[in-house]
């Protein structure tokens, strides 16, 4: 492929894939678990998310195929590790891709001041259009990328500097929560989510400018890019609405940065918002239906999902791997509510990116481009994060786990062999 992008284009690709549902939606669950100690938990998210991110970039280094941590833990660890990633990151990145939905669908009725009763409804139909318009071509480009993240970064940057210079909001006479481990943590893993975009940078290795040394050097500044911004929303929301109602504004409508931009004494900026948050999710949620339908047909293909989803259609096309991942993810979406979906995908995504460490660790002296104790931090920070998600969640998510992996050795083990 042809090495044209750069540092600057690598560092736009990721921040297109970052912000979006995190920025828009996460802040405000966290602070539901946790109020104000959001603030460190956010930090904390984003180191273990930089430890994963150097992770995988080493990895997609020596490893340079599509598919990654599914194809690493193929390589590195064993078929059911491959297997379990690629499992994990269809479950969390198509309950991410609901989350979109949700999001989107609130902060749209939100602005046009209609209640939430038709977040699902409308989170479905969103999710069925975005299928459609995959299966019709549509890509999203470098130039348009650019300019869809420059808006984004120009509205947030705004709605952060106003809300930060706006007069505080009344205190709640109640006294303050005291620091609950549990909580904090829970709130850590609810926030990594919302980093995990960084993923897309380290997929770039035959499309960049000396890989080796750019991708760790994007993925670093999209990271404290991002981080940056996402504090100064955090705070900014803080100061305006206060932790209860920042919380409550995500729970009723799944809008809580348009319940930051009603407060400030700008009638244009909420529209500016739900402008901002749109492109922002609906960019998410395309790039996360494109990719979720690669993993499918290449799952399909390795004999991990049925043999059917793995063939493309007479135009070149996952048709059958695109409509099954359209469907899946609308009915996640009308189904789950934000605050189940986003557990979901961070317990998901944080097992996914155990496998993507653990493989980081059997990279060996020559393969390493950091030292065994960046994945082993990650590894644990992963796993000790995922514990604390609700039972629901990880009862759920180890069963589908462990189901599909029974099936699947069932069905290898029954199919005869290749001629």
């Amino acid at each position: 492929m042809d090495r044209s992008v750069g540092l600057r284009g690598a560092v736009l690709l990721g921040l297109g894939s970052i912000l979006g549902t995190g920025v828009f939606v996460s802040l405000g669950l966290a602070v539901g678990v946790t109020g104000t100690w959001a603030v460190p938990a956010l930090c904390l998210a984003a180191l273990l998310a930089g430890l994963n991110a150097l992770s995988s970039a080493q990895l997609a280094a020596n490893h340079p195929v599509s598919g990654g941590t599914y194809a690493y833990g193929y390589r590195y660890l064993s078929p059911e590790f491959g297997f379990g990633a690629g499992l994990a990151f269809l479950l969390a990145k198509s309950a991410s891709a609901a989350a979109a939905a949700i999001g989107l669908a609130g902060y749209v009725l939100a602005g046009l001041g209609i209640g939430p009763a038709l977040t699902s409804l409308v989170a479905s139909i969103t999710v069925l259009a975005m299928t459609a318009l995959v299966l019709l071509g549509l890509r999203r480009a470098n130039p348009v990328n650019a300019v869809l993240v420059s808006i984004t970064l120009g509205v947030l940057t705004l709605l952060a500097i106003m809300a930060l210079a706006a007069p505080a909001a009344p205190q709640d006479p109640a006294p303050a929560a005291r620091f609950a481990p549990a909580g904090f943590l829970e709130a850590t893993a609810l926030l990594f989510v919302a980093f995990t975009g960084y993923g897309r940078i380290a997929t770039l290795g035959e499309e960049v400018r000396a890989p080796r040394r750019t991708i760790p050097r994007a993925i670093i500044l999209t990271l404290i890019i991002s981080t940056c911004l996402y504090l100064a929303i955090l705070l900014g929301g803080l100061n305006v609405l206060g932790p209860a109602q920042f919380a409550g504004a995500t729970a009723s409508t799944a809008a809580p940065l348009q319940a930051v931009a009603g407060r400030l004494d700008a009638p244009w900026l909420g529209p500016l918002v739900v402008v901002a948050a749109v492109t922002a999710m609906a960019g998410v949620l395309l790039n996360l239906i494109l990719g979720l339908s690669r993993v499918v047909l290449s799952m399909g293909r390795e004999g991990d999902l049925p043999a059917r989803l793995g063939q493309l259609d007479r135009t070149g096309q996952p048709l059958p791997a695109t409509l099954c991942v359209g469907a899946v993810v609308a009915l996640i979406a009308a189904l789950g509510g934000l605050e189940l979906v986003w557990s979901f995908s961070a317990f998901t995504v944080l097992l996914y990116y155990a496998v993507t460490n653990l493989a980081a660790l059997r990279l060996s002296r020559a393969e390493r481009l950091y030292p065994p104790i960046v994945p082993a931090l990650g590894l644990l920070g992963c796993l000790g994060l995922a514990i604390w998600l609700p039972p629901v969640v990880t009862g759920l998510g180890l069963a589908i786990l462990g189901l599909s992996l029974g099936l699947r050795r069932l069905l290898k083990t029954n199919r005869p062999p290749r001629p």
